[in-house]
């Protein structure tokens, strides 16, 4: 890109669940005029709302957001997919005057948009992904295809957790169809573009014990705002039968064994708390090998910061 053409300027607020991205995004999108950008690669399927920790119906209508709640859960969704889309979110949002602000916990789909998106352009061939699905729904079929990855590219298979289910199909597709591996496809893609003058927060605890309280919390609440009936409807309505993404997101995967009466509910909520923070901790490992996501410390040697406080050093951050 030439010197004097203008970057586009976007903010972006990431990191790991349950530490405070949602309220922090809407906040700073009110006082920067600006509008939120999904990047949560399970907050863009309709009717998993709570389980996924949307924001509310009245969050959204405070500031307007994009990239959220319309895809339907059996449809399969690439990085390539969401950098498509996040592009001509964010040329719409900035022709209209206003700031582009991703938020969300899925760093994949923010770093695969920063650097261009190019990664998952491979052609998809159908009948193989189909076969690919098919495996994954079968008993140990998840655990199949991680072995399938393991042995094809084990470099690629060490970053994706085998119940990433789409992530893991979609690494096969690329290989089958381009005939190389992933993690080597990665690498060559790797460079962030020239397009972006990208300002992204990490809000980071340094105390974990306070995140790890905070998950335990959201879950509870979850629970309390009607999780369990929202997995129940899912389940038969048969989403988890025919979506491997759905069946294996955290927040309804373990309350399955509940609904099937194989396992009692209150140690299927301990399950999804412990799940949860193994999440956080291979969201944080993500976000501290990012030397572009800047860590805004929520706590310090007295406790939590407050929101006020928190918020005007993002906001001075953004500027």
């Amino acid at each position: 890109m030439e010197n004097n053409v203008k970057k586009m300027k976007i903010a972006a607020v990431v990191g790991c669940t349950a530490s405070g991205k949602t309220s922090l995004a809407i906040e700073l999108a009110k006082r920067l005029d600006g509008e939120i950008i999904c990047c949560d690669s399970m907050q863009i399927y309709k009717g998993m709302d709570i389980g996924t920790a949307k924001a509310t119906k009245e969050e959204q209508a405070e500031v307007p957001h994009h990239l959220m709640d319309f895809l339907e859960p059996h449809k399969v969704y690439s990085c390539a997919d969401y950098a498509r889309d996040a592009r001509i979110a964010v040329e719409d949002i900035i022709g209209r005057g206003k700031l582009p602000i991703f938020c969300g916990g899925t760093g994949l789909y923010l770093d695969r948009f920063l650097r261009g998106g190019s990664c998952d352009e491979a052609v998809c061939d159908e009948k193989y992904r189909e076969e690919l699905i098919g495996i994954s729904m079968c008993e140990g079929g998840v655990d199949k295809l991680h072995s399938m990855l393991s042995e094809i590219d084990p470099e690629c298979a060490a970053t994706v957790h085998k119940n990433n289910v789409k992530r893991v199909i979609r690494a096969l597709e690329i290989i089958k169809a381009t005939g190389r591996k992933k993690s080597d496809v990665d690498k060559e893609n790797s460079a962030l573009s020239d397009e972006y003058d990208a300002t992204v927060i990490y809000p980071f605890y340094s105390n974990r014990e306070i995140l790890y309280s905070r998950i335990e919390k959201r879950v509870d609440m979850m629970m309390c705002e009607g999780l369990l009936d929202e997995t129940l409807s899912l389940y038969n309505s048969g989403v988890f039968e025919c979506s491997p993404t759905a069946s294996a997101a955290i927040g309804y995967k373990e309350l399955l064994p509940y609904i099937r009466g194989e396992r009692e509910l209150d140690a299927c909520i301990d399950d999804l708390k412990c799940a949860t923070r193994r999440y956080a901790k291979r969201q944080m490992t993500w976000f501290n090998q990012k030397e572009y996501a800047q860590k805004v410390y929520m706590d310090d040697e007295n406790g939590v910061k407050t929101f006020e406080e928190i918020v005007n050093i993002c906001e001075k951050l953004f500027h």
